[in-house]
């Protein structure tokens, strides 16, 4: 079971902190403007790179800031608000570490987060903030029977 969804039943907490590392390829990007339909030259050609002032093509800030939601989606958390703020480029490649922090929950099951990415350099690339909803008990329950299961949807487990 996913060490996440493991946490999220058993009841997350001020400060609970999610790490994960991905590194991104070229087919990445790839699959992403397919999806996305973002065909941007900053990601497909070196001559808009270079103008740019970058060192080679870069992957779409919004591939990358999607780390957060494999946290969220072991969670379980019902996002309501997200703000990106991108510091640095992210080059296919490189390895990114996405640490997802809670900071505050309310009585209602609020909770804000923050999440902060680095490269393999350590520079941060990218730091987001996020409100939602976390599961109560009732979909923490659901959640217990789901990993009982095996979890089958769940591709992290």
């Amino acid at each position: 079971m996913s060490e996440i969804r493991n946490r999220t039943i058993q009841g997350l907490e001020v400060g609970d902190a999610f790490t994960i590392t991905r590194s991104f390829t070229e087919a990445d990007m790839l699959r992403f403007a397919d999806i996305t339909r973002d065909y941007n030259p900053i990601h497909f050609n070196h001559r808009f790179t270079r103008v740019k002032n970058l060192d080679s093509r870069i992957c779409h800030g919004l591939l990358v800031g999607s780390m957060l939601t494999e946290v969220g989606g072991q969670i379980g958390w019902l996002a309501s608000d997200m703000n990106f703020r991108f510091k640095k480029p992210v080059y296919f490649g490189d390895t990114i570490k996405c640490t997802f922090t809670i900071t505050d929950i309310d009585d209602n099951n609020r909770a804000h987060a923050k999440a902060v990415y680095t490269n393999q350099d350590g520079a941060i690339v990218l730091e987001a903030d996020l409100t939602g909803i976390l599961p109560g008990d009732p979909e923490k329950q659901v959640l217990r029977q789901m990993v009982e299961e095996g979890d089958p949807t769940n591709k992290i487990a």
